[in-house]
């Protein structure tokens, strides 16, 4: 059990934690959610012993294995792939004890240094050392390395790229109880979806500090909420959560007027939009998100955030073309052939790996980089507003969230009256004084709300977005989601944050091998794309060309007849290689099993107490060779069938 009795903790002058309690058995799936400084991250301080707690206890169990990922970025000369592997520290220790006594028996080859070594290899066998490579490759490539780069340096990746190193170190260690704070924030989607699926088999206890409602639905049972510097616990996924928050609140009467309100509004949006929507698939999978929206409403009526768009100035429709565009940095290409034409009140979302081209095509849509060949064309009367990680950096830190604001206004040939700008910051929850303080005293979430708030006050009527929910609490997700609702302008949106992408996106855009393509499924096909590449399938969302433009020949659209049997072939080609990869699979067990049967004779022989004695050197030195032979050929297998595991568990999700 972990108990947290009558715990009280302060940061300085503030009070995050009132004598509040809350007890959890092993094996809890924990998911912890509040507002942005309410004392999530202490908490895990407090849990992993950084800080004692000002009154009250934390009960854990003696020898709990904890793993949690490291905040400092670590720049040190080594392999990324060792520095993972040094996150499990049981390993390390084998490999050290099984060199220490290699080297023993090589000095004396006497009876103990045989001993001590068949124990060191066998402890090593029992504690799965030789999967251990082929594991920290796994979580690398999981979360977004290709596999030279498991090869690079640590101190060669970016700031961002390290967390990733440093999440993957903490995935690595064996543990009873992992603290994972806000671990989508560096990730891509392709890597969120990766990171989902891991958490899922994960056996110990898991508390979770995360903003992304998906990613909480689909890994844990229970939620724990910061309340007005108490702890309150729900059983359930973070929806069961917002249904019984909706419910207590709704006792509250201005809460309750409020809930109507909000669910009025959402209602006539949903009601305008499905007589709008069309059959198609993306259309009928947004208005379920929206219909989602409407229960989710009522669990948020008590937050700090209320703001909308003003209506944007008219434009030429389309607001921007591009033609056979060329796009990168310098002497080198990112993207080729794009094609894409943004008419007004179009909403793309855009998929793909990190490092495949989104932020670059967003970058050519806002003009920010130029074209390296073909023509970019903005209509007449376009205005861009583009939130990127660059906008926050571009704050004057010395001036205020009013100040900043308040140039913006100035720089449009505007003199809006101060108590004016005053309220509209105040729907970004800088109300009074907040809105007087220097920008760098800010957190990076209040940061990234002033640099949208600034956008948003300049009246875009093509709004590019590029992760704008990293460092925002869910509250504030809430608040801007509903606001892209009734946004009549253009969007183009780069998140991770799947929730965003449903509800505010009517296409998706696929960024990958160069190539910027219509992806006609949704978000669910999406995740079923990414398994079926992992085994090796082809992918059946992607289309050839975009608004008219081609990436190669136009193919004729298949027919319902073509169609049914193209499917049928599809299952006949997934049913013959999940077949092939079980044969292979038991091809490579029976292979494992003959190799630890040679591993275990030459183990005995080791361990024979006659073994070493007068003139059994060169004896001794092939055991030992033949040991570590085999060993290595054990390893090579295990990472195979390791590997053949996860075409099979992906093809048989696509089945």
């Amino acid at each position: 059990m972990i108990n947290f009795r009558q715990l009280t903790i302060r940061r300085g002058d503030k009070l995050l934690l009132d004598r509040a309690s809350a007890a959890f058995v092993p094996g809890a799936r924990v998911g912890i959610v509040g507002a942005n400084g309410c004392g999530k991250s202490t908490l895990f301080a407090a849990l992993a012993g950084e800080l004692h707690s000002d009154g009250g206890d934390i009960e854990m169990p003696p020898r709990l294995a904890m793993s949690r990922v490291m905040q400092e970025l670590d720049s040190t000369g080594g392999r990324a792939i060792d520095y993972v592997l040094d996150g499990d520290p049981e390993f390390r220790a084998a490999e050290a004890e099984i060199a220490a006594a290699e080297a023993a028996a090589h000095e004396h080859s006497d009876e103990e240094s045989g001993m001590r070594l068949a124990a060191a290899h066998e402890h090593f066998l029992t504690i799965d050392g030789w999967t251990a490579p082929s594991r920290a490759a796994t979580i690398l490539d999981g979360l977004g390395f290709a596999s030279p780069d498991h090869q690079r340096t640590v101190r060669e990746f970016s700031g961002g790229w390290r967390m990733r190193i440093n999440l993957a170190r903490a995935l690595m260690r064996k543990s009873d109880l992992m603290l994972l704070d806000e671990p989508t924030n560096h990730l891509d989607l392709d890597a969120v979806l990766w990171l989902e699926r891991w958490l899922a088999s994960y056996r110990g206890t898991l508390f979770i500090i995360s903003h992304d409602r998906e990613l909480l639905d689909a890994t844990v049972t229970e939620i724990l909420h910061f309340d007005q510097q108490g702890l309150k616990q729900y059983t359930g996924s973070y929806a069961d959560f917002e249904n019984q928050r909706a419910m207590a609140l709704s006792q509250n009467a201005a809460a309750f007027a409020r809930q109507q309100r909000e669910i009025a509004h959402l209602q006539s949006f949903v009601d305008r939009f499905r007589a709008q929507a069309t059959k198609a698939k993306q259309a009928q999978s947004r208005l379920k998100a929206l219909e989602r929206m409407e229960r989710i409403a009522p669990a948020h009526v008590d937050s700090p955030f209320e703001f909308s768009f003003r209506e944007p100035p008219s434009a030429s429709d389309p607001l921007l073309k591009i033609e056979e565009c060329r796009a990168g940095y310098e002497d080198v290409t990112i993207l080729d052939n794009i094609m894409l034409s943004v008419r007004a009140g179009a909403r793309y979302g855009l998929l793909g790996r990190n490092g495949a081209g989104k932020s670059t095509l967003i970058q050519l849509v806002a003009g920010a980089i130029p074209e390296q060949a073909g023509i970019r064309l903005e209509g007449k009367g376009v205005r861009i507003g583009y939130f990127a990680q660059h906008q926050v950096e571009a704050l004057d830190l010395d001036a205020s969230p009013l100040l900043n604001l308040s140039r913006a206004d100035k720089a449009m040939g505007q003199r809006t009256r101060e108590q004016e700008l005053r309220d509209f910051l105040g729907g970004f929850n800088f109300p009074g004084e907040m809105a007087l303080e220097p920008v760098r005293r800010l957190s990076g979430g209040e940061k990234a709300r002033v640099a949208l708030a600034i956008i948003i006050w300049q009246r875009p009527n093509l709004l590019l977005l590029d992760e704008p929910t990293n460092h925002l609490d869910i509250d504030m997700r809430e608040a801007l989601t509903e606001a892209l609702q009734t946004y009549t302008g253009a969007i183009v949106l780069v998140s991770h944050d799947r929730h965003l992408l449903r509800t505010t996106c009517d296409e998706f855009l696929l960024v990958a091998d160069g190539a910027v393509t219509p992806y006609e499924g949704d978000l669910d096909d999406y995740q079923q794309t990414l398994a079926a590449r992992r085994a090796g399938i082809n992918d059946t969302g992607i289309k050839g060309g975009m608004n008219g433009g081609t990436t190669g020949k136009a193919d004729k659209a298949p027919s319902r007849k073509d169609e049914r049997r193209n499917a049928a072939a599809a299952r006949d080609n997934r049913a013959k290689n999940l077949k092939s990869l079980e044969k292979r699979a038991t091809t490579i067990e029976t292979n494992i099993s003959r190799l630890n049967a040679e591993i275990a004779r030459v183990d005995a022989q080791l361990a024979s107490p006659g073994f070493f004695g007068d003139g059994a050197s060169d004896a001794v030195a092939k055991a030992l060779k033949d040991r570590e032979r085999v060993a290595k050929e054990v390893e090579a297998a295990e990472s195979d069938w390791l590997r053949l595991q996860e075409e099979m568990e992906a093809g048989q999700a696509t089945a």
